[in-house]
């Protein structure tokens, strides 16, 4: 019975990990009378050989040697109660079988929503522009708010600093080397890359 609750989630999220299954699950491990924990579901799942193996390739998205200005991490010990306090950036490569492209997302470091996306074939800023135009679209007063990113180019550039003056929005950025500054916005990339299968090349944009 549990592993076919496990295949009946998988059927539509095959790479689906296994404390996520136990997150989803565990209603109904209580509904039909069993205890299990998320080691024992490991367990089961590792018997059954049903534990995904995280295959990674490594594509660079992020050029942070250049002559533009980079701002010190502003939130490090910020602590963020709700949303529209601190919105994440990241740019992040997507495999097809025309090539790669590249995704720029925008998420609420609060809430975890994407608040702004954008599709690219390069490398160039136009794409997180876009992405950090849509989000603001979706904030009534962005004033105050913390911008946080790599310091990649995109992200220092005139153009996009342009947005983030023109609506009066603080600049964080990760200190240089450090990606697990800017782990929300990576684990974003994560999920919608590994989970829903984004980065397969089975996939036409």
């Amino acid at each position: 019975m549990v592993l076919q609750l496990v295949r009946d989630i998988r059927k539509f999220l095959p790479k689906v990990g296994t404390r996520k299954l136990h997150q989803m699950l565990k209603n109904d491990f209580r509904t039909l009378g069993y205890k299990i924990g998320r080691d024992k579901l490991f367990s089961i799942l590792r018997d059954n050989s049903l534990l995904l193996e995280r295959k990674r390739s490594f594509q660079r998205t992020t050029y942070s040697n250049h002559w533009y200005m980079v701002f010190p991490n502003l939130i490090s010990n910020f602590f963020v109660f709700k949303p529209n306090q601190v919105l994440v950036s990241d740019l992040t490569y997507i495999r097809t079988k025309v090539g790669f492209v590249y995704l720029s997302l925008i998420t609420d470091l609060y809430s975890r929503k994407i608040l702004g996306y954008c599709l690219s074939r390069d490398l160039t800023a136009t794409g997180c522009i876009r992405s950090l135009q849509m989000a603001l679209k979706q904030i009534d007063n962005p004033e105050g708010m913390i911008h946080h990113s790599d310091r990649g180019i995109q992200y220092c550039c005139d153009d996009y600093m342009k947005v983030l003056d023109t609506n009066k929005i603080r600049v964080s950025m990760t200190e240089e080397s450090h990606c697990y500054e800017n782990a929300v916005a990576e684990r974003v990339n994560g999920i919608l890359k590994d989970e829903f299968l984004l980065n397969s090349e089975n996939r036409m944009f």
